[in-house]
């Protein structure tokens, strides 16, 4: 019975999905949700059923973190291990809830109820700690929520049975400006751009200076215009909300309030470049985004802003698919993205070709992110020139800052490009800052002495995560978060990458274990420059950013760790052989390694 069960689910995803093979990450995902875990028979059948080798199936299971290959768990607890989370002491939470399930960490329960472990950035960090049941997401969690949750845990209650004040979010916008203050309806936009012709429109989003807010920084009226005119009849518009840097939640206030903000920009990128098929990838920690975003999309069709022939313009066809991700940061990369959409382990591609000329599907693609839409919403029912006065020559427009950490107000705030971080960190009441983290972990560490320096492409460029540190907080430990983040977050594709990561996090441990010398220092160093140089995308080679920041900026916080200014090996061979003279009795000087005076 249980056999026919889950066969008769697999068969039913599979009809639904059009024994599409490019639909398997999604037919995998709702596997997961539904079961809890996906078992090798499924993977098996799934293969068989679309056409595909088995491991390859196996392959895109195991390559996403939410999914689970290893045994069938009830409730997956995974706690945000981002730095500001552990700030709010998201670790001792986490020994807390362990200790009242009786689990040990990283392991499910003998009886397959539950487990509890970490994982990356949840987009919750202006109101962390935060973390997820099952997918779910829970903000500011307390010793008294995980009572209350490890008593429902014990109970086998169904999470979508759990109390809804758990998994309320607030938004916290604290600074509105021209985006967040523009008051657009649905469908202001679209009106205006349909009394002109497709390449007007790009004209004003080139005109208006846009640039890409996802972090690239590249002009988003010359990327549509270049997959205007690649070669081909099918083209696609892909909006990546895959924000996955530490720090950045601004997309998630984006998506709850302003979604038809954002697909009115995707909407109006389609009629620019014409496109009759979009997709919004929307990373795995939103889960509980997909059911709203699903029903302003279906608001959209029956007011005719999206479907056939929208706003009554004959063959202005559009439509727009939601993608959920699976928990794999690299996927915030645009090529890495279009391998997720395809149904596959999201490895970045070689470059060129690009995605604005062999992209999803090896056809034309435009990838933007979710403040760029709606950025671009902005511009056409306002004009470029209008855009371009506002922000600084080379960057123009506003930006979406996403604040947390050691500050009395974190939330979004918006502001001209050109503001300085000290204006920000007032107006945050930020008043004892040591440092801010600006654009997350691949981002740059500043210090006080900066703090005259701009959010600006030309001098401090961001995809929108802004971390401050008190005078309290040991900057070394900062950093030894974000090595941490980017070992564990590595695709695995490139050796110097998968290898490099892994050796920056031992050369950390080593320090924070004080065993470290000044070599070490400079061996962080040295695995800078190959990263910098051999790795295969930007994750590697955004490695070493925040440690060589903070070891130039805090030295001492690495020196004083130190154990000698000599080269010391961090492993202790002497020592390995204790167990070995233990078993023959013997402990004289022959038994020991020779060590120098």
């Amino acid at each position: 019975m249980v056999e026919l069960s889950w066969k008769l689910l697999l068969n039913t995803l599979v009809q639904r999905h059009g024994r599409n093979p490019v639909r398997l990450l999604q037919m995998l995902r709702e596997v997961q949700e539904s079961k809890g875990w996906i078992a090798p028979e499924m993977i098996a059948d799934l293969a068989d059923w679309l056409g595909l080798p088995g491991s390859q199936v196996r392959g895109v299971a195991d390559f996403y973190s939410f999914l689970h290959t290893g045994g069938p768990c009830r409730y997956r607890v995974l706690f945000s291990d981002n730095i500001t989370d552990r700030m709010q002491g998201s670790e001792a939470l986490l020994d807390y809830l362990c200790g009242r399930l009786l689990l040990e960490k990283g392991r499910v329960s003998e009886e397959g109820l539950v487990s509890v472990d970490t994982t990356s950035c949840t987009g919750l960090c202006d109101q962390g700690p935060g973390l997820l049941v099952n997918g779910w997401a829970i903000p500011g969690v307390t010793r008294e929520r995980l009572d209350q949750i490890a008593e429902l845990i014990l109970g086998r209650r169904p999470v979508e049975q759990w109390p809804s004040d758990f998994f309320v979010i607030q938004d916290h916008i604290r600074r509105a400006g021209i985006l967040l203050g523009s008051g657009l309806k649905p469908g202001e936009a679209l009106r205006v751009a349909s009394q002109r012709d497709p390449v007007s429109l790009l004209e004003q989003v080139k005109a208006s200076g846009l640039r890409g807010r996802g972090g690239a920084g590249f002009a988003t009226g010359l990327k549509w215009e270049a997959c205007r005119n690649a070669p081909g009849d099918q083209r696609y518009v892909v909006c990546n909300a895959d924000e996955g840097e530490p720090g950045t939640f601004k997309d998630r206030v984006l998506l709850s309030r302003y979604a038809d903000l954002v697909f009115e920009g995707m909407t109006l990128c389609a009629y620019a470049i014409g496109a009759a098929e979009g997709f919004l990838y929307l990373r795995g920690e939103y889960r509980y985004l997909l059911e709203p975003l699903r029903e302003v999309l279906n608001r959209r069709r029956a007011e005719g802003l999206l479907g056939r022939n929208i706003l009554g313009r004959q063959g202005f066809d559009f439509d727009i698919e939601i993608h959920l991700g699976a928990g794999a940061y690299v996927c915030g990369e645009e090529s890495a993205l279009i391998e997720s959409l395809e149904g596959k382990r999201g490895i970045p591609r070689n470059r060129p070709p690009y995605p604005v000329t062999q992209g999803y599907l090896q056809r034309p693609t435009t990838v933007n992110n979710v403040e760029t839409f709606c950025a671009a919403a902005l511009i056409t029912h306002k004009g470029g020139d209008w855009y371009r006065s506002i922000g600084t020559p080379k960057s123009a427009g506003t930006k979406l800052l996403s604040i947390s950490g050691d500050c009395a107000k974190p939330g979004i705030y918006e502001y001209p490009f050109g503001t300085s971080i000290r204006q920000i960190l007032a107006d945050c009441g930020a008043e004892d800052a040591q440092a801010v983290q600006v654009s997350g972990p691949s981002g740059r560490c500043i210090d006080a002495t900066e703090f005259g320096r701009r959010i600006a492409f030309e001098d401090l460029p961001t995809a929108g995560s802004f971390m401050i540190f008190g005078q309290e907080r040991d900057m070394f430990e900062v950093a030894r978060n974000f090595v941490e983040f980017f070992a564990h977050e590595s695709c695995g594709f490139c050796t110097p990458c998968r290898v490099g990561t892994s050796m920056l996090k031992g050369a950390m441990e080593k320090i924070a274990a004080g065993h470290g010398t000044a070599c070490d220092l400079g061996e962080i160093e040295a695995l800078d420059r190959v990263l910098n140089q051999a790795a295969h995308c930007g994750l590697g080679s955004a490695a070493c950013n925040s440690t060589l920041d903070t070891l130039k900026k805090f030295r001492p916080t690495y020196e004083r760790r130190l154990k000698s200014l000599e080269f010391e090996p961090a492993f202790d061979l002497d020592g390995a052989l204790a167990r070995a003279r233990r078993m023959t009795g013997r402990d004289d000087a022959g038994a020991h390694l020779e060590t120098e005076a």
